[in-house]
């Protein structure tokens, strides 16, 4: 008996931006004194809540980084993230005291008062 191999589903992406973040994003890198890589996206534990979102400017992919391309900006994502960050969708705001990146995760199941620290928990079977 020959089995055919069954074709895959599409994955989805594991984070996107919005417009605004992605505009946000491209105008720092296209003002970087070095060529940036991407945006990489992890989480870290700390905080009151247990963990917090990291965001920098990756010079260079690691061999395990999770890419992700989407309105025209790269995004590496570091592997032990990605089961805490699947259907995040990365916002740009803007308000009269602040400026910055917010995360809107379904895997969030709370925030410390400040919004500083987040409560994760790894994504299900079914959002995967």
């Amino acid at each position: 008996m020959e089995l055919t191999p069954r074709a895959r589903r599409p994955r989805p992406k594991v984070v996107t931006l919005t417009d605004r973040a992605a505009d946000r994003v491209r105008e720092i890198m296209d003002r970087a004194e070095v060529p940036y890589a991407g945006l990489r996206v992890g989480v870290k534990n700390g905080g009151c809540a247990g963990s917090e979102y990291v965001l920098e400017y990756a010079e260079t992919a690691n061999p395990l980084d999770e890419v992700v391309e989407d309105k025209g900006v790269t995004i590496l994502i570091d592997p032990k993230a990605v089961l805490f960050l699947i259907g995040t969708e990365i916002d740009y705001e803007t308000t009269k005291l602040s400026a910055k990146f917010a995360f809107r995760n379904p895997n969030q199941t709370d925030a410390c008062g400040c919004g500083e620290s987040v409560t994760l928990t790894a994504a299900t079977e079914a959002q995967a």
